[in-house]
């Protein structure tokens, strides 16, 4: 692909292809894995090369990327991770070394972690050291699986088995003077280089590889970012195909009705705090209800409304929307009833039912109480219930709605966290019906309890569990 010889969107569209799914192939033995069969299917990361020549930005866009997908789990892998350690002849002549040609690369090494990270194992990645040129013989860096495996470097798209490895391919451009005048800032400030050797080493090595490899594989690249981390807007089009490609769990996809509030910084760390099990009851419910709170606005969104217009103090019309009316909430008891408060405090004076479902053996078919509003075939429904784990007890409830009038598409089910053998359950029964949930976990083990969870959610939220 020549530079301009393309729109960066078509491009960015053009680099689709596998792609991480948000959640990971269960560890424990999950309940009717057959039934799951969508669910368990090994789900690969989205893998991103990012090429170079020396000192083009490289680094400054990669670090761009995973600031802009703060809300992922990203890594990243540089290829001079993978440098050859020398020998001792070769470090006797080592300014007659050429460490920008692809023999000085490990490759094999390089493919061996990447296959690895693509199927959810975490590696130990080679740390080099620059000075002594040669890697540590006692220290790896350790990196885990993620959402999306950034690969940097000046010449990995040069190995095709390389490129096959990825989802998108971006070639960093920047002018050959200004890569100079980086490069020789970098290895006398960071590598403790004088300037000449510097230069020797450019002239004799880095140019010629950089016209031999490096620019050749320019024309792998589906997208060119000219000028760096300079080019703003090239670099917020990227995270954004990114984000298109990583915003929805792949159960969204199959179930349209199935909605994952969007995630930050704020969202991860709440999470992190109430899956802690060494929080304080305090603390857990504070947390907790911040979030539930989240997901019933969310859920409110999806509400129907009516068009209104309303005269401000400015003296001008604003056209605006209209709260649905008909509307009521039914919290499956107990741990349902812990999202009632953050219902009342958004729909001031709802009404909200009660329905108690018998658990023994986790198969929810024992209906042992309902209180529902008289009319409540009228009404919008959101159904409460802080974890959808199996989803047997969620079927038992809607399955009573639906007996009282109430439609399928009237029904919003609210939860913290679902499992994906619940999300199953539900939505082949329920197609019509609307799950809002914050996080969708792994799955369930073999007592059925959701993997991470957080454990016994009415326990702990109104302090029963000690």
């Amino acid at each position: 692909m020549s530079e301009g010889s393309i729109s960066i969107v078509y491009a960015m569209e053009k680099a689709s292809g596998p792609h991480f799914s948000g959640f990971r192939t269960p560890t424990a033995t999950s309940v009717s894995s057959t039934t799951f069969s969508d669910a368990n299917v090994p789900r690969e990361p989205f893998v991103i090369g990012v090429s170079g020549g020396t000192a083009s930005g490289k680094t400054t866009v990669c670090d761009m990327i995973i600031q802009q997908l703060h809300d992922h789990r990203v890594v990243l892998v540089n290829q001079d991770s993978f440098y050859r350690g020398l020998n001792s002849e070769e470090l006797k002549r080592v300014h007659e070394y050429n460490f920008d040609h692809p023999d000085a690369f490990d490759t094999e090494q390089l493919l061996e972690c990447i296959k690895k990270l693509k199927i959810g194992h975490s590696v130990q990645v080679p740390v080099y050291d620059f000075k002594l040129h040669r890697r540590s013989s006692d220290s790896f860096r350790q990196v885990n699986a993620s959402d999306v495996i950034i690969l940097e470097g000046i010449l990995v798209f040069h190995d095709q088995r390389v490129r096959n490895l990825m989802n998108m391919k971006i070639f960093v451009d920047a002018d050959a003077d200004v890569r100079l005048a980086r490069r020789i800032r970098r290895d006398t400030v960071e590598r403790g280089r004088d300037v000449n050797s510097v230069l020797e080493q450019y002239a004799k090595f880095v140019k010629p590889a950089f016209d031999d490899f490096v620019l050749p594989s320019k024309k792998y690249a589906d997208v060119i970012i000219p000028r760096g981390g300079d080019n703003h807007v090239a670099i917020d089009l990227i995270v954004q195909h990114i984000r298109t490609k990583l915003g929805q769990h792949d159960l969204c996809k199959i179930y349209p009705n199935v909605y994952v509030i969007q995630s930050t910084f704020q969202i991860r760390g709440m999470h992190t705090l109430i899956r802690d099990r060494d929080i304080s009851k305090h603390d857990f419910v504070f947390y907790s209800d911040r979030l539930i709170r989240l997901v019933v606005e969310h859920g409110l969104g999806h509400l129907p409304f009516t068009e209104k217009q309303v005269v401000t103090p400015t003296a001008t019309v604003y056209t605006g929307v209209d709260f649905c009316k008909k509307l009521c909430g039914v919290s499956i008891v107990r741990s349902g009833e812990s999202m009632e408060n953050a219902l009342r405090a958004c729909c001031k004076g709802i009404k909200i039912g009660k329905i108690l479902i018998h658990r023994e053996g986790d198969d929810g078919k024992q209906l042992i109480y309902e209180k529902l509003p008289t009319d409540i075939s009228e009404r919008h429904v959101l159904l409460l219930d802080p974890v959808l784990a199996t989803g047997n007890s969620a079927n038992q409830a809607i399955e009573l709605l639906i007996q009282k009038g109430v439609p399928q598409s009237h029904i919003i089910f609210l939860n913290l966290i679902s499992a994906p053998e619940g999300i199953h359950c539900v939505c082949k029964r329920y197609p019509s019906l609307k799950i809002v949930t914050s996080e969708i976990d792994v799955a369930l083990n073999e007592e059925f309890r959701v993997i991470p969870g957080m454990g016994e959610f009415g326990d702990r939220y109104f302090g029963t569990d000690d």
